[in-house]
Order: structure tokens, then C-alpha cells, then sequence
């Protein structure tokens, strides 16, 4: 079937300023983390998941906030602690004396986008309620199924592991987050204008500037951006090669990435493609979302932490290896 490369351009084009929108808005009060805004704008348009791993203070929790309120959508914030339980999540069944039966009161989880914040701080049952919800788009209550609105996006902010009370996550809800931006220190002249804007009280309002309708618009075109053959079976090549025994850098990895890495590479680089106003996808934006689409799938042996080896280390050298077609 032949492709019409042109009119997948026309139509990007058309439907990628309110990026730049979106951009603008949150730059009123988010200074630069350009990586952590493309990801979250990422994971709005592919109905992907997204996890932000940083130290305290660097804007997580902020950037998320700021994004909903330009959406035209509903949002809930929950802290995660260790004292949380599964029904301060999803909700709980209540009796009602005046009626003589139990009524379910639902919880925060009911919600368009979840700030899940400091998720890593919470025990495994919470976590386990929690995997349902993101994977189902669903959650039980007292033997009920009850569906979750559309779209429905966790955007979770962690810790890293190594701080006090902080908790690994289960693999199988790592693996649910469809990228993982590493949020970093802010520049010195970023910081500068940061301490100015908050003791001048300098941050702007947000704006709504796209809606349900518009964003659900938007994602399927960006699931029609053209992709060519030789880029799919690059993809499945760079997951396949964290799962190869053959490699230098395989005493490194206990685990490779599961086939949702190989699904999240094509559906990120097709969205990273909307975000540059292209409708064909290049190597250059599989390279990209590699990185935070791949380094919460490759588990690493004792070998590699030893070494001081990370899964970014391993990346880079999966991205030099593999052949770029």
C-alpha cells in the first residue's frame, strides 16, 4: 500500500504548533529541562506512562502540575509514603447505615493524569493496586470492575534508590512506564534566572491550550507518521541486542528489555517525529527516545554495578554496535 508521505506532512504540521504552545506555557514556570518536558509531552500523545527519577527540587513535581492545567483535562496529586494503603489510591467500599449497604467511594486514582509523586516511597501493595490501574486501565473495588477515563497518564517522580526510605519499584511496574527521563541539575545561568523569577515573583499563569479532542487527534496522527521497514527492523534489532549473549558488555546485563521496549521505541520516535513537524520517522529520533525508553528495561548484573557501569553506559554502546540502516 502506497503511502502518502505528503498529506502525513500536511497534516503534522497542522496539528504540531500547539507544541510550541505547549512549550511556551510551561516555560511561564519550568526554566529549561527540555528532555523532561519532551518526554511528558511524549507520553500525552502516545497515552504512554512516564516516570522522572532526580533528586528533590529540581521541578518534577511543578512541570507535571503545569502540564494539566494547559490541558483540558482533570488531575490528581498524591504523595506516596510508606504509611499509604491500596484504598488511599484507588478507593474503598463504605456502608451506608440510612441505606443499609455498602457504596463505593472511588478514589484519586479516577482521575485524567496521576501525579505519582515520589513513588518509590511506597510499599508493594500500593504499588500492586497501582499496577492494574496502569496497566487495565481499570480497578477493582470490592470484586467490581470500574473502568478509568480516557486518556488516563501516570506521571510518576522518584527519588533515586539510594536515599533513605526509598524503595526499588517491581520490574513488572518499571516496565509499565513507557519512557523514564533522568531529570538533571539546571545550568548556572538557568539557576540564576530561576532564583530571580521566584524572589520577583516572575512566573506566569497557565493557560489551557489543547483539549481532550485535540490531543486524541493529534495521537493518531502521530501513529500514522510513516516509518520505514529497515527503521522497524532497526528497533528490533537495538532491543534484541540487550538480550544477546554475544556482545562485550553481556556479563553487564542480568536482564535485557522485554518486547514493550522494541513497541515504546516505534511509538516514541514516530512521536518525536511530530515534535520536529515531520511525518516520516529518521534514525536520529530512534537514537533519541533509546535512551528513556530503554535504561528502566535493562537490568543490571552485580557485575556492572561494581564497575560503576550504568544502563545509559550500556546504551551508548548498543547505539555505536547495532547498524543504522
Amino acid at each position: 500500500m502506497r503511502v502518502d508521505i505528503e498529506k502525513i506532512n500536511r497534516d503534522v504540521k497542522e496539528q504540531a504548533i500547539f507544541i510550541q504552545k505547549i512549550r511556551n506555557e510551561l516555560n511561564k514556570t519550568v526554566i529549561g529541562q527540555k528532555g523532561m518536558i519532551d518526554a511528558i509531552i511524549i507520553g500525552a500523545l502516545c497515552d504512554g506512562h512516564i516516570l522522572l527519577e532526580g533528586v528533590p527540587g529540581l521541578a518534577k513535581t511543578l512541570t507535571v502540575s503545569s502540564f494539566a492545567k494547559l490541558m483540558d483535562v482533570s488531575f490528581k496529586r498524591i504523595q506516596f509514603t510508606p504509611d499509604l494503603l491500596p484504598a488511599d489510591l484507588i478507593g474503598t467500599l463504605i456502608y451506608n447505615q440510612k441505606k443499609g449497604k455498602f457504596e463505593t467511594k472511588k478514589g484519586p486514582v479516577f482521575t485524567n493524569i496521576i501525579l505519582a509523586d515520589e513513588i518509590n516511597r511506597a510499599p508493594a501493595k500500593v504499588q500492586s493496586a497501582l499496577l492494574e490501574a496502569m496497566q487495565e486501565r481499570q480497578v477493582t473495588i470490592g470484586g467490581e470492575t470500574y473502568k478509568l477515563e480516557n486518556p488516563f497518564l501516570v506521571m510518576a517522580t522518584e527519588n533515586p534508590i539510594e536515599q533513605e526510605g526509598t524503595y526499588p519499584l517491581p520490574e513488572a511496574q518499571v516496565d509499565r512506564f513507557m519512557l523514564k527521563a533522568m531529570v538533571s541539575y539546571p545550568t548556572n545561568e538557568e539557576e540564576r534566572e530561576i532564583m530571580k523569577k521566584v524572589v520577583g515573583n516572575g512566573f506566569g499563569e497557565i493557560k489551557k491550550v489543547i483539549s481532550k479532542k485535540e490531543l486524541k487527534k493529534a495521537g493518531e496522527t502521530v501513529r500514522n507518521i510513516h516509518i520505514d521497514e529497515k527503521l522497524e527492523k532497526y528497533i528490533v534489532d537495538l532491543s534484541f541486542a540487550t538480550r544477546s549473549k554475544e556482545t562485550s558488555f553481556a556479563n553487564y546485563i542480568r536482564y535485557g528489555a522485554s518486547p514493550r521496549a522494541s513497541i515504546y521505541l516505534l511509538h516514541a520516535s514516530k512521536a518525536m517525529a511530530f515534535l520536529d513537524g515531520r511525518g516520516y520517522v529518521i534514525p536520529d529520533d530512534i537514537k533519541e527516545v533509546a535512551y528513556p525508553v530503554l535504561r528502566h528495561r535493562i537490568i543490571l548484573s552485580y557485575e556492572a554495578e561494581a564497575g560503576n557501569i550504568s544502563t545509559d553506559n550500556i546504551i551508548e554502546e548498543i547505539l555505536n554496535m547495532v547498524e543504522v540502516p
